[in-house]
This record gives C-alpha cells, structure tokens and sequence, in this order.
C-alpha cells in the first residue's frame, strides 16, 4: 500500500502536514465511591494526626471544638467543588479561576496552592516522624533503657528519607492505586473502632469532662499565635475575631479537600450523585475521627502530660487508656503503623499532586516545555519531580523538624485557593447564569434575580478566616507570600518568554491535530486487525523500530499511540483538551516517530488519549481500535513476566467485552517475548502432550465399556486442581506449582538447543 501523505511524510515531498487523532475523551475506569472516599481521605485524614495537637498550642483546650466547627466547613467547601465539578468536569482551583477571572488570577491561585504541596510533604512527614520515634523513645523507657532519641532531628531524617523514597517512586513512575487507599482506609478503620470503644471504656471509668466551651473567655492564645495582632487586645476584647483567629489556626484539618476535585472524572455513574455520597463519608469521617481525636485528647490526656505528645497525639491517647501498659503499648504500635502509613502517602499525595499542577501549567503554555521533557530511563517529567522534591527538603531542613513550626506556616495556600474558588464560582453564577449538575444550598429569587446566600455566606467566611491568617500567622504570611509572589512572578516570566521562542522548534514536525470524541479504527483511518505500539519516551523507540522492520503495511496498519496519563492525585489540573493533550513533548515523540517511519518508507497512524491508568488505557484503546497486536517496549521498572502480568489483570478489569490480543515486549538488545491476553489455547510441549496420552492409556482401559477421551483427562485434572483449591490446600498447592515451575526452568536451561 503507498504510503499516504495526510499519515506520513516522504522524501522530495512538499512538506505534507501528517495528521494526529486526539481523543478528547478519556480511557477512564472508573472507580466507586467507597474508592474515591478513600483516596481524599488518605489525603485529608491524615491531619487527623496533627491538627489537633497544632490548634491546642496556638489557643488552649477549646481547640476540639474549633477542629469540630472546621469539620462542618469543610463539608459546606465540598458543596463549592461539586458545584465546579458540575459545570467541569476537571472542576480543580486552576480551571474555575481561568474560567471566572481569567489567566492572572489562575496563575496567582495556582503559585498559593503550590505553597500548600510544598509544605503537605514535610509536615506529613515529620508528624509521621514523630509518631514512629515517639514509639521507639516509648519502648526504650519499657525496656528500662537509659536512652533518649531527639524527637525533632530524627523526625527531621525521618521525613527527608520518606521524601526521598517517593522522589524515586514518582521518577519511575510508580503511582498509587485507589485500591491500596481503600486498603489503608481498611485498616485506619480498624484502628479508629479500636480507639473509639477504648476512649468510652476510658471515659466510662474516669468520668467525662467536655472540653471548655469555645466563648472567647477561654481562649489563650499563645503569643506566635496572634501574629501581628499580639500588639492589641482585639483577639480578647472583640469577641468575633477572637474566634476567627482560633478557626483560622484549626483550618489546617480540611487540607487536601482539592483531591475531591481530582476524583471527579474517576467516579463511576451516575457520577454526582456518588459525589454527594463521597462527601457524606468524608463528612462522617472527619467528625469521628479528626474531630474526634482532639476531643479525646483533652478529655484523656492530663493536662500535665498532654503537651508531650503533640508531636504524637493519638499515641498519647493510647498511653493513657485504661489498661495494662504492654496492650496500651501494642495498640500504640498499631497507631504508629496506621500513621506512618496515611502520613507518608501524603508525602506522595504532594508530591504528585505539584507534579500534576505543573505540567497543567506548562501545557498552558506558561512554563517552558523543557519542564516537562521525559526521563530517558523512565519517560516521566522528572525535572518538575526534582524542582518539587528539592523545594521540601529544603523546607524539613529549615523546619528542622518542629511541627509546630510547619503547622505555623501550613494552610495559607490551601486557605487562599478555597477562597478563589468560592470566588470564582460565585461569579460564574452571574457570568454563565445557566443550568448546573448541583448548586450550592440557599438560593434565593427576587424577580429574576437569583441571590445565591449559601455559596455567598461560604465564600465571605473563607476570605474572611484568609485575611485575619495574614495578621495572625506571620511565618505563613512572609513566607507565603514571598513564595507566592516568587511562584507568580517565575510564571509571569516564563510565559513570556515561552510565547515570545514560540512554542513550536525548528527541526520539528507540523502535525494537523484532529480532536474527535472517542478514538476507533475509522477516526484514525486504520483497518481492523492493525499493530498498536504505545509511545511515551523518544528516548526508548526501539520497539517502534522493530515493528516497522517486521511488519507488511500493505497487509497490517501500525498505529502509534501516546497515552497521556491523568494521576488520580494531581489529575484535577489537567484539562482534556487538543492542544493540551497534545504539546511540544507530544510533538517531539511523533515527530521520532515519523523520522523512523519515513526512513523505512512505511506509513504510520498517530493518536492521543488520556487514562487514569496506563495499561488499561492501552487495552481499551486497542479494543476500540480493533487492533490484534500489542506492542511494547520493556518496562524499566519491572521485568518482562510482571509487566505483562499487569497488562493480564488489567485485560481482566476491563468491564465491555473484552477481545483477545497478542501482546509483544521487546527489550533494548532486539529480544523480545509473547504473550497472549485473554483465555486461549495453552502452547502444549511435546513432553506435556506425551503425558496426556500416557494417562488416557492407563485410564481409557480401566473405564470400559465407557469411551474416554484425552479432553477428559485433562478437563477432569483441572476440576481436581480446582477442587482442593476451594478445599483449604491453595498454600501447598501453590508450593508445590513453584518447585514444579523452578524444576522445569533448570531443565529448560540444562537442555542443549534443538
């Protein structure tokens, strides 16, 4: 088949303009909203381990209170997203400010929000630090060893070195899944039933003493708690600002509320309905469990002994439990466990999610493309996991791990991106007046004007607990600021710069971006049974290579596909739109590719989509797609056999109907594996085909007059095998397949080659 001109160039050729199909809709699976509520609360549950702790040292033992009220906030802020959900899909702080105030303010929104991921990481960190230190200083005095670890340092290190393990996590691509959340949330759920029956058995045999009302008499600010208004008596003789002062240092409890955002397009139908579901969990969460631990604490804890674990607050609920101290000290392991687990992953919840608000930025055309420019191992944009990584370590070093220190300047950029968007969505009522998904509650009608009070009162009450943040909190306020301006300043530059190069180099390709709605064999011009060869590194295009060598496109199309893969962290920021799915990285890798397809005179298909997943994005792609073969260059995060079995399970989960396909993975050196993806006929050897038959001999003569077939052996062997799988022997059995897999392998390597 001649190679047509709208799919690549030739030589000599006038410089036809190749055409790329961008799927403008994702390859998504979707996910249930117990899963969904799990992955926010892996990222707002875990303040539940500080904030409480951090709210008492700013203004006494009314704090529970405060965190309770604070709670209650943040499910009035849930409505704010599933307002700006409804009307985007992707309805995160960067897309509903563009989209109300234009670029500027986007910008100014995004570079305060960074300044939250920035400190999510270390203070996430170090409170896990200090749990897990807190713990072993806690079984050295058990074990009456005259020893003491310094908490703040080792937390310190502790911290550095958990960032340091999701900064390679994340340079290899490595990504959490909402199953090992849901996981998590399993067992944190276990811990908190424990801590709940144990806290009433506590208070059943002390007696119970609520915490002091939250008046503004039994407020007792700490003097970095006033900030700039230490110099007046405001915070005492004026009521109001004295509690918003107290609810401006409890805030810090509804961080990570931006995941709900980012969970969004995830969701499975009907999709806001689950919303609302997941933030009802969210809000039952929250009050029993993050509320909850600060009101225990105060009631459990003694006064005397409470300030020494607010670096570790619920393992000091456990220590104070009624009890033998050997169970109060498991049970305080078990703490330790759930808190080092939730903690650090929302070191890589920051992580992630700065990764996923840059390259949103970048693909504005804001921030240069060298930003985004893949790893040439590993294919990911390394270079904004660096900036991001180096920007928190930096920030646990000065800290020196002190949370209160971190707590003092947390929540400025969270607070302040809440409050645009409360903003933003307001003015959206007025500028696109039209029919929504879901509205904020409170609306009320005078003639023909709608007076929205409910998201009115919301966003009055978040600029009003942002402003008195900037006379209270001065370390958040200097430095958020600065960094703020800094971030702004960086972006402001940068495009500029990027706009005046132009976004498009010299030595590369023009393509024609097709946007279509779904991605099928007829939207790339490609036959049924075509070759699929996923791309994602132009750094590693050796399989495209042997696939054009090996391939006869007069017979079979190869089509070129780019998956774009939104994190569930940090996917809120990233839009599906043709000239964001597809940008100077895109341009580069397509244009590898055509230089390759043009130097063996074959023609190619390029295509775009995005999924939340990427090998499930490829199957569903290929199914779409009609492709027969799959494609692949090795992963260079794990072996031949694991990669391909994780392209099985996700063969798997797909929920349509699920087609067979071939499944090719070739290695840098010309090797390369095959692999079959769905039920089909194993490739029997000879020595497993003489075996069948011995048994039939052996049977068929003992079984007359009945006639046995060698199907029946072998349908008769699995059902045997299945069998004492369901009878409890799955463990010996699975022993037994090892020795028996290991064994042939030596044989296999022992035998000389045929």
């Amino acid at each position: 088949m001649p190679a047509d001109p709208s799919l690549t160039k030739t030589q000599g050729s006038a410089h036809p303009i190749p055409k790329v199909v961008v799927a403008t809709t994702a390859m998504l699976s979707f996910i249930s909203f117990w899963r969904a509520a799990a992955i926010v609360l892996n990222d707002m549950g875990s303040s539940a381990f500080y904030a409480g702790a951090i709210a008492e040292e700013a203004f006494g033992k009314t704090a529970p209170w405060f965190i309770l009220a604070v709670m209650l906030l943040a499910y009035a802020v849930c409505a704010l997203y599933m307002e700006s959900c409804s009307m985007f899909v992707r309805g995160g702080v960067y897309r509903v400010v563009k989209e109300a105030m234009g670029g500027r303010m986007a910008k100014l929104s995004v570079s305060a929000l960074m300044f939250d991921f920035i400190l999510t990481g270390p203070i996430s960190g170090v409170s896990a630090g200090h749990y897990l230190i807190g713990f072993v200083n806690e079984l050295l005095r058990f074990g009456r060893l005259n020893i003491t670890i310094p908490e703040n340092f080792s937390a310190a290190l502790f911290a550095i070195a958990v960032t340091l393990y999701f900064w390679w996590e994340n340079i290899k691509g490595i990504h959490e899944s909402s199953g090992k959340a849901l996981r998590i949330m399993y067992v944190t759920t276990a811990m908190v039933v424990v801590m709940l029956v144990w806290c009433g058995y506590t208070l059943w045999m002390r007696g119970v003493h609520l915490p002091p009302w939250p008046e503004p008499s039994h407020l007792t600010f700490s003097k970095t708690a006033l900030g700039w208004l230490r110099y007046t008596n405001w915070p005492y003789t004026i009521g109001v600002i004295g509690i918003f002062i107290a609810l401006g240092h409890s805030v810090l409890a509804m961080s990570g509320e931006e995941t709900l955002a980012q969970i969004y397009r995830d969701l499975e139908h009907p999709k806001m309905r689950n919303l609302k579901k997941v933030s009802l969990i969210i809000l039952a969460y929250s009050l029993v469990f993050t509320a909850g631990v600060s009101f225990f604490a105060v009631m459990i804890i003694p006064d005397a002994t409470r300030s020494q674990y607010f670096g570790n607050l619920i393992s000091g609920l456990a220590m104070n439990f009624v009890g033998p101290y050997s169970l109060r000290l498991v049970f305080q392991a078990f703490v330790v466990l759930v808190g080092v687990l939730m903690l650090s992953g929302a070191v890589n919840t920051a992580i992630v999610g700065s990764n996923g608000v840059l390259n949103r930025v970048a693909e504005d055309g804001i921030l240069p493309d060298w930003f985004r420019q893949p790893h040439r191992r590993f294919g990911t944009s390394y270079r904004i996991v660096n900036l991001v990584t180096g920007l928190q370590i930096a920030t646990i070093v000065l800290s020196r791990g002190n949370i209160f220190l971190l707590g003092e300047a947390y929540a400025f950029g969270v607070m302040w991106s809440f409050a645009m968007n409360g903003a933003a969505v307001l003015a959206l009522r007025y500028k696109e007046p039209g029919p929504r998904g879901f509205r904020v509650p409170f609306n009320l009608r005078l003639g023909g004007v709608e007076i929205p009070v409910g998201l009115t009162l919301i966003t009055l009450t978040l600029l009003a607990l942002c402003t008195i943040n900037l006379f209270t909190k001065e370390i958040a306020t200097i430095s958020g600021v600065v960094f703020t301006a800094a971030f702004f300043a960086t972006f402001t530059v940068a495009e500029r710069i990027t706009r005046k190069r132009g976004n498009v180099g010299a030595d590369l390709d023009q393509f024609n971006v097709a946007s279509r709605t779904d991605l099928t064999a007829a939207t790339v011009g490609a036959r049924p049974g075509s070759v699929l060869v996923p791309v994602s590194n132009y750094h590693a295009l050796y399989h495209l290579g042997a696939v054009l060598d090996r391939v006869k496109t007069e017979r079979r199309d190869i089509i070129v596909l780019h998956v774009q893969v939104m994190r569930r962290t940090g996917s809120g920021e990233i839009e599906l739109e043709a000239d964001q799915l597809f940008g100077s990285i895109e341009q580069f890798l397509f244009t590898k590719a055509l230089c390759m397809a043009e130097q063996r005179g074959k023609p190619i298909r390029l295509a775009v989509v995005a999924a939340n997943e990427l090998e499930d994005g490829i199957l569903r792609a290929a199914a779409n797609l009609q492709s027969s073969t799959i494609v692949l260059g090795r992963s260079a995060k794990m072996g031949l056999a694991e990669q391909a079995r994780q392209f099985g399970l996700a063969w798997e989960g797909l929920q349509d109907t699920r087609p067979q396909f071939n499944l090719e993975i070739y290695t840098p050196y010309g090797d390369h594996e095959f692999f079959l993806l769905g039920p089909h006929s194993p490739n029997l050897t000879r020595n497993e085909v003489n075996l069948v038959h011995q048994l039939w001999l052996r049977l068929s003569e003992r079984l007359r007059p009945e006639e046995l077939h060698h199907h029946d052996v072998v349908h008769f062997a699995l059902n045997e095998l299945k069998q004492e799988l369901m009878n409890g022997k799955e463990s010996e059995l699975v022993q037994r397949l090892k020795e028996h897999v290991i064994q042939n392998k030596a044989q296999r390597q022992q035998s000389p080659p045929s």
